[in-house]
């Protein structure tokens, strides 16, 4: 089109605009203006702002908007993030303690990290349609299993300080004598985990012991330990004698350990050890300034099911054929409440299926020469620190060095800052060495000019190599990692065939919406996450100066004053790195606060009868007594009985859990007095922020009456599910809170340290808050408070599409929901036989992940469709859910057989529909395409259903017998 037809007067003419088109809240809301007033219409609201009058109580809205920064486009905010990112120096540090820099491959990076497909999941709860990332972990496990020389191992945990955590009580629930109440840490552990085992044992009246595991006296009272290997100064040790005693007096030994190091180290399963955790973040995985990293443990059989986290296990499918699932789940907090030995929250799968595929990369051989070359050139380092005149030790090591120099410690730590460099310093005459992968010839010949004051040191370094070796008593003999998938994938071609291959068994964001009540799987949008791989955010140690982070000090402080405005709340910690840990670190400033007031007599925790089964876990973790408290028969909370639990329990009251919206998905009128009857009574409000999506700029925990909350920053705030990990749960609090917030013992965070570290990181998974970060920027005020709208208005749709086919469980007192509802299908099984698990599963047949099942009521679904889906994927989801419906009426009618049919053979895989033979009652077609859609994209199910009690029965966690998957 010429210049001249654009000028035409048949053109209309273009007033320019100065704000740039690509707003990125019109990205990220699904519905646009046209779609809105068709719900609207449909809901039988004449606007939005009408509905959500409708929706949210007029006494607890908001008085005035959040003060946050205007909202600004994708370029323009990462032009400003990567800014921020200059002001971090990346310095080569050489500072070990759990925390190794590492080569990430490129295969990995580009087809896990950075990629949707890997990255957009949940929890694999609905296991048919999650079979890649379930091998994945089960690789995992396998790979802990066999370096560790214990038999079990779980798919992950946080970190490595609070898997340590997670040992000790593991060990109190097997040795439940009342007088053994001592737990022994050897003081050469990592400082950071030390300081997590004690926070952890303070609330459970557990004793902690911190000395030289040679000194030991092994007191009766003991009923477990905690051993470092190697040690955080780097030795290498033979703990066998300490073993020995240990069982002696009835007591378990936990041992923190490193996978690389074990490629050469005699496993602790092969010495004794009971229990191995450690962190798997030097396989591949980015330092991140803290994480998230995946941790892991391993033990004995006869602790399987006290082993914390999720197991993924080996079982069958209504076929025969293996099928992998997460097994074991009656010992979790969403069943057994406060008598859980384990939290679903507490994993890291992201990063556990990177630490896996970087060893199915490398294989065991790979592995074992990126530990010699570790190692050797460590002893390299070694014998020229002895040619220079220093003492060095300890005498057997793996990767790490404790150096004395006397007197020249301000000479050596000069020379090192002058060439970038980070050195350890362990205290006034000596400081600390680790190399890592990464680690050259060339910087080992730079620390040696660093340590000769930075002068040259004319050292033959070729002529110091192989002065040092791992004792014969100490090196590993046994194989590990014989299973084939360990060495089939070797070049980049297999590799990232094999990773497309597991991707495909996997319904992510990628294929369709993920309507998981209470779990808000929104958009984790492109320009979100791209700064997650920079180099300026990733390369970071977490225990480097704090003046080599100021980029990150930037983001820290900017992140905590807009989460601050948006809760309403004066102070936050950005520490806890799962909403499991949020919650433990929010009751423990409680906690903390009464002691501060004398009043640490105060135990008592009320929790209504609806909350999420993660609350009177993290209570009584934080050795609270938990009271239940009664719900009406519309869901919400009976403020006739708290008033009565609170005045029973007024003189010990310290809290009261509360999800707001309320776990049954409806913005409970009388909230302003259920804070104000705790408030009266002693206690403080700890408000779950699982449910925050509903609230952002409508409402705020600091407005309804909370002192505190946590907020699941990989729910409201875009952070990826990851398959289950990771995740970020900080906690905001009121001003009188704020002095009790978590410190750190290794970097001074300020204020005195009244409540210890819960995280291994000063700052959590201090990588990841760079996402937060770009969700906030990009949406402002205006985009934050529109999401929460829509996202009320998305839910209250499919509420109304779907209320005539099934009925809606809890509605507020104007009929509405707030950003999820529940509908019920229980009086189908009556009529039909068919329940809400057929549903879950038929519903794969349709290319949908399943809401969340039976949870907050047996039963259910609860659906929250977020603010992300546009009317479409509303409609397609609605259209399913009602066809589903016809079916279980035919099936109730007769005219569908009531053994054979769709909803209980669901799903269907494609083994199934072209296999020789169809004996169904039901055609292929009606099995496999019944929505038209179906013809233009068919998500396949990997494995037809899966038997659950044949999996608890046999349990098998590792890879041996998966050869029906290669």
């Amino acid at each position: 089109m010429t210049s001249a037809a654009i000028n035409s007067s048949a053109t209309p003419f273009l007033a320019p605009t100065f704000n740039h088109p690509d707003i990125f809240a019109a990205r990220h809301i699904g519905p646009d203006a046209d779609q809105i007033a068709h719900m609207l219409s449909t809901v039988g609201a004449p606007t939005l702002d009408a509905l959500i009058d409708q929706t949210v109580p007029r006494a607890i809205r908001r008085p005035n908007t959040m003060s946050l920064p205007a909202a600004i486009g994708e370029a323009e905010a990462l032009r400003e993030l990567a800014e921020i990112a200059t002001h971090n120096r990346r310095f080569r540090s050489y500072l070990g303690m759990g925390y190794s820099d590492c080569l990430v491959p490129a295969v990995i990076r580009r087809n896990v990290l950075e990629n949707p497909g890997w990255y957009t999941q949940y929890t694999p709860y609905q296991a048919e349609i999650a079979q890649g990332r379930l091998e994945g972990l089960l690789t995992f496990q396998t790979l802990v299993t066999d370096l560790t020389g214990l038999p079990v191992a779980n798919a992950s945990l946080l970190d490595e300080a609070t898997a340590a955590a997670e040992a000790m009580t593991l060990i109190r629930r097997c040795v439940p004598e009342a007088e053994k109440n001592v737990f022994f840490v050897a003081r050469d552990c990592h400082p950071q985990t030390i300081e997590v085992v004690r926070t952890r044992a303070e609330p459970l009246g557990i004793e902690v012991l911190v000395g030289d595991h040679r000194e030991l006296t092994f007191p009766a009272t003991m009923f477990g330990a905690l051993l470092q290997y190697p040690a955080t100064d780097g030795a290498v040790r033979d703990y066998r004698d300490f073993v020995e005693k240990a069982h002696a007096v009835g007591a378990k030994v936990a041992v923190a350990t490193d996978l690389l190091a074990l490629c050469l180290l005699t496993p602790p399963g092969e010495w004794g050890a009971d229990i191995a955790i450690g962190n798997s973040q030097r396989f591949g995985v980015p330092l991140g300034y803290g994480g998230p990293h995946a941790a892991f443990m391993a033990t004995r059989e006869e602790f399987r099911r006290q082993l914390p986290g999720r197991i993924v296990g080996v079982s069958k499918d209504r076929r025969g054929r293996p099928a992998l699932r997460l097994a074991l789940q009656t010992r979790e907090q969403h069943i057994r409440r406060d008598k859980a030995t384990s939290n679903i929250c507490t994993a890291q799968a992201l990063l556990a299926n990177m630490a896996a595929f970087y060893a199915v990369y490398h294989g065991p051989e790979g592995l074992r020469a990126i530990a010699q070359r570790v190692h050797g050139l460590t002893a390299v380092l070694a014998a020229g620190i002895g040619r220079l005149g220093f003492t060095y030790g300890p005498t057997v090591f793996f990767d790490t060095l404790r150096i004395d120099v006397p007197n020249q410690l301000p000479t050596i730590l000069r020379a090192a800052a002058d060439r970038g460099i980070n050195l350890r310093t362990i205290d006034a005459h000596t400081v600390g060495v680790a190399l890592d992968e990464t680690t050259s010839l060339a910087d080992v010949d730079e620390l040696l000019t660093v340590f000769n004051g930075g002068e040259a040191h004319h050292l033959n370094l070729s002529a110091l190599a192989g002065g040092a070796a791992i004792p014969e008593f100490l090196a590993r003999t046994s194989r590990y990692l014989d299973h084939p998938v360990f060495h089939r994938h070797h070049s980049e071609t297999d590799m990232m065939r094999y990773l497309r291959r597991l991707e495909s068994r996997d319904l992510s964001l990628t294929t369709s919406m993920i309507p998981l009540g209470s779990c808000t799987m929104k958009l984790n949008a492109s320009a979100e996450m791209l700064p997650v791989t920079w180099d300026g955010f990733a390369h970071l140690h977490p225990f480097c100066p704090l003046d080599q982070a100021e980029g990150y000090q930037i983001l820290f402080r900017q992140l905590e004053d807009w989460l601050g405005e948006i809760t309403g709340f004066a102070g936050c910690s950005l520490q806890p790195n799962a909403g499991s840990q949020g919650e433990y670190a929010g009751l423990l400033v409680i906690s903390a606060w009464h002691r501060s007031r004398g009043q640490g007599h105060r135990d008592i925790c009320l929790i209504p009868t609806s909350a999420h089964g993660t609350n009177p876990a993290t209570a009584s973790m934080c050795g609270l007594t938990v009271v239940a408290v009664a719900c009406d028969s519309d869901g919400n909370i009976s403020l006739a009985d708290l008033r009565a639990k609170a005045t029973e329990h007024a003189d010990r009251l310290a809290c009261l859990m509360v999800t707001y919206p309320s776990t049954h998905g409806v913005f409970e009128e009388d909230i302003g007095a259920i804070c104000a009857v705790v408030h009266e009574h002693g206690g403080q409000v700890y408000m779950d922020g699982a449910n925050m999506n509903a609230q952002v700029g409508l409402t705020a925990p600091g407005v309804i009456g909370a002192d505190v909350c946590h907020l699941n920053l990989h729910k409201t705030f875009c952070i990826p599910h990851g398959g289950g990990g990771p995740g970020m749960g900080p906690i905001c609090v009121g001003r009188h809170l704020v002095p009790f917030l978590p410190k750190h013992s290794v970097i001074d965070l300020g204020g005195d340290r009244i409540l210890g570290a819960v995280s291994a990181a000063p700052w959590g998974s201090a990588l990841i808050l760079t996402i937060p970060w770009m969700y906030v920027r990009m949406m402002g005020e205006t985009g934050l408070t529109q999401a929460t709208r829509i996202a009320i208005l998305n839910a209250n749709y499919i509420a109304k599409r779907l209320q005539d086919h099934y009925p809606v469980l809890y509605q507020g007192r104007q009929g509405r929901v707030a950003h999820e509802c529940i509908i019920d299908l229980r009086p189908l099984k009556v009529d039909s036989g068919i329940d809400v698990e057929d549903v879950a599963k038929r519903l794969m047949d349709y290319g949908f992940h399943a809401p969340t099942v039976s949870f907050p009521v047996p039963g259910t679904m609860m659906i929250e469709p977020t603010e992300s889906e546009g009317l479409a994927e509303l409609d397609r989801f609605c259209t399913a859910m009602i066809s589903i419906r016809a079916e279980i009426a035919a099936i109730a009618e007769g005219r569908a057989d009531r053994k054979d049919n769709a909803l209980l053979n669901a799903p269907h895989t494609m083994a199934d529909i072209c296999a020789d033979t169809w004996d169904h009652a039901y055609t292929r077609e009606h099995a496999a395409f019944p929505a038209p859609w179906l013809r233009d994209h068919k998500f396949w199910p990997a494995v037809n259903r899966i038997d659950n009690a044949y999996g608890d029965r046999n349990p098998v966690c590792t890879c041996v017998g998966m050869e029906a998957y290669t």
